[in-house]
């Protein structure tokens, strides 16, 4: 974070940082290092131990520090001393030191920012802000005040009258008469904005004020005006005649006649405008999500902390609702990400539209958004049934189709929601629970809302225990490769798939539909599919001296972590090497899905290792969504027909339709096909009337080990 790169950046046409948040807002092309690197105000960020850990361009001008200073992350003691050799501070430096330690752990405690001036050792004048960051550490700004201090400086020497004006570093100066109305205004801003034509004869808490909105709001500044105390930096945010709201800092003193008789205030007011939308925007980076504008994970979970103390003080039910968009990768590797980040804020239009305006919406990250339902009910199978009802007026706001530059996509959602009371939960458990309960969501059929059970807890527990019981199964050999004969048309074997079995020693034969998944969910598919891939190349090598199994192919299926590795071509041809096994023999099959992640990069692949004699099938074809206009370029020698048309080809005209149409699409691309699941003679007669030459099933054999 500590580069000048970091926050380098040019941005044509803006000159505030509401104007330029707006245009990033607008043209999505910009980041949040060129946005801070384009403000004329220095930014330089602390963490939680003091050290340098971010800063932008304008900072090494404005502080005449140098780069490679703030490059190393030195710690602010560092900088200090620096300025204090070079005479931009002035003093006692422990005591230095001491005062910069005091006032960040005095910002820490009171998340209130410290505001303060300086004159370097070249007599430039800049004010700095120290701001505490959510989790620790601190945003210190930095702006160049120069010119007004030197304004001030001319006016001392001319004009006493104006000797407090000068001390408080005003830009204009305002008095009041004893009863606190506005009676005299000087200073170009007040000129040029019209301030004595707005204000004179008013009380400020009689003008429109857009953060003190209510008589109560100034109650600390007249109980001050009424001890007569001097106040400093009363900060107001104020409409103007020509529609500008700004911020401005108040500063006053009590005015006494020689007897010492009050006869109001004299003060001075500084526009602090460009300082309140430099804290906002450092604000909005610390606790907002960039893309959709809803909370991040840090403000989130800040904003649950409070919903439990809440909860703990009112005895009131809450529910987090944990929800993923189905199907949102698919639509980032068909239509690009510029597609998929609108549908990431149109969903979050959508919520804002359909939750209650007490709930909290947040965005983890990628496709992954929270809502927080706070205050259901005191009992708890009540607020179950208005978090379920909240959570399906969700899924119905989310599952309708949108349309994206010309593009019609659908990303339904899969809602998971846990319920919580109270404080003694701790929030990890409780992302946890909702979490669990969205999966289930999921493994219901998605576009579903799900309640965190127990039983998924238990259902957790028992996939970890398994992807264990994995490793440990493959170091201890109990894994093994089974086959399943693939036959003509008269039912001569031509070819076998390898079928992986798992043989566990305490549960017995698990079914691959129990496993694999959870290999890939935990990458344990790569060491697994390249164990599989040197038995099969082992096979092949041990059958080239039999004179009838030599003449056969082995087919064995990819994954698509192991696809998308970048050494995979490397693997299989140091395998075939290593075993020996003929390449032309291996057959890898795919399936359709797996086509739809880098289709470049998956056909460079497949075309390297088809030319080194491997074979390629489609593996369950027709339950995709394969594109002609790829299907053509894949270098492809067998497609092979999912079973779920083969069980019902004798019934079903519809999946004897889509047999046909896959046998004739196969033979104009001079492909060989592979009916799967035949179990019956029938199912076998009719697909070979159909013109399949090949059959897999168990009306041939089952599998067994190879």
């Amino acid at each position: 974070m500590a580069t000048d790169s970091f926050f380098s950046a040019t941005l044509p046409g803006t000159s505030t940082a509401t104007e330029m948040v707006e245009a990033v807002a607008r043209s999505g092309r910009l980041s949040v290092a060129e946005l801070l690197g384009q403000l004329r105000h220095a930014f330089v960020v602390l963490d939680a131990d003091g050290h340098v850990v971010g800063y932008n361009t304008t900072a090494i001008d404005m502080l005449e520090v140098p780069d490679e200073l703030l490059a190393r992350r030195p710690l602010i003691d560092e900088v200090v001393r620096f300025q204090h050799r070079h005479g931009d501070l002035e003093g006692d430096l422990p005591h230095l030191l001491s005062r910069v330690w005091h006032h960040l752990r005095r910002v820490q405690q009171t998340a209130e920012p410290h505001v303060y001036s300086f004159t370097t050792g070249r007599g430039r004048t800049l004010q700095g802000a120290t701001m505490a960051l959510p989790g620790g550490g601190w945003v210190r700004t930095y702006t160049d005040v120069s010119e007004h201090a030197q304004a001030l400086a001319d006016l001392r020497d001319s004009e006493e009258h104006f000797r407090s004006l000068t001390e408080l570093s005003a830009d204009w100066y305002w008095e009041w008469d004893a009863d606190c109305r506005y009676t005299r205004f000087e200073g170009r801003f007040a000129r040029d904005h019209m301030l004595s034509e707005q204000f004179l004869g008013r009380r400020p808490w009689d003008l429109p004020s857009q953060n003190l909105a209510q008589l109560h709001d100034w109650a600390p500044l007249q109980q001050a005006v009424a001890r007569r105390e001097v106040f400093r930096r009363w900060e107001v945010q104020r409409p103007l005649p020509d529609g500008r709201v700004i911020w401005c800092a108040l500063s006053g003193m009590p005015i006494l006649d020689e007897k010492g008789r009050f006869l109001g205030y004299r003060g001075v007011g500084r526009d602090i405008t460009p300082r309140k939308e430099a804290e906002a925007v450092v604000r909005r980076l610390a606790f907002y999500d960039s893309l959709t504008g809803l909370y991040n994970r840090s403000a989130f979970q800040d904003r649950l902390q409070k919903v439990q103390a809440a909860s703990t003080r009112s005895g009131t039910w809450a529910a987090l609702c944990f929800i993923d968009l189905d199907n949102f990768k698919d639509i980032n590797d068909v239509y690009g990400h510029s597609v998929g980040d609108e549908v990431l804020r149109e969903t979050a239009k959508r919520l804002e539209a359909t939750v209650r305006s007490m709930d909290t919406i947040g965005r983890l990250g990628g496709d992954e958004f929270i809502v927080l339902l706070e205050d259901l009910s005191h009992d708890r199978e009540q607020a179950a049934l208005m978090a379920k009802t909240i959570g399906e007026k969700i899924r119905s706001a989310l599952e309708p189709p949108l349309t994206v530059d010309a593009n019609e996509v659908t990303a339904t959602p899969s809602i998971g929601i846990a319920l919580f009371s109270g404080s003694e939960e701790r929030m990890e458990d409780i992302f946890r629970r909702a979490d669990l309960a969205m999966y289930e969501s999921k493994a219901a059929g998605r576009n579903a809302v799900r309640f965190f059970d127990p039983a998924l807890q238990d259902r957790a527990m028992e996939r970890a225990a398994l992807q264990r019981e994995m490793r440990h199964s493959l170091r201890e050999g109990h894994f093994a490769l089974f086959g399943q004969p693939i036959v003509d048309g008269r039912g001569r074997i031509q070819g076998v798939e390898g079928l992986l079995r798992w043989n566990n020693p305490t549960r017995g034969m698990v079914p691959p539909a129990q496993f694999i998944h959870l290999a890939e969910e935990s990458r344990f598919i790569l060491l697994l599919g390249q164990w599989v891939l040197e038995q099969a190349c082992a096979t092949l090598a041990s059958w080239q001296d039999d004179e009838v199994r030599s003449q056969w192919s082995l087919a064995i299926n990819l994954s698509a972590r192991q696809l998308r590795q970048a050494d995979f071509v490397n693997q299989v041809k140091r395998t075939l090497e290593q075993t020996g096994a003929p390449p032309e023999r291996l057959k890898l099959e795919l399936t359709e899905s797996q086509l739809l992640h880098d289709v470049e990069d998956t056909i460079a692949k497949m075309e390297a290792l088809s030319a080194m004699g491997v074979q390629f099938a489609l593996d369950d074809f027709g339950t995709g969504y394969s594109s002609l206009a790829y299907l053509k370029r894949l270098p492809l020698a067998q497609l092979k027909i999912d079973r779920s048309f083969v069980r019902d080809v004798l019934d079903d005209p519809n999946d004897a339709a889509i047999a046909r149409t896959i046998l004739q699409l196969a033979q104009s691309l001079d492909l060989t096909v592979v009916a799967e699941g035949v179990e019956t003679a029938a199912q076998f007669e009719a697909l070979r009337a159909m013109g399949c030459r090949l059959f897999q099933g168990y009306h041939f054999g089952r599998p067994e080990p190879l």
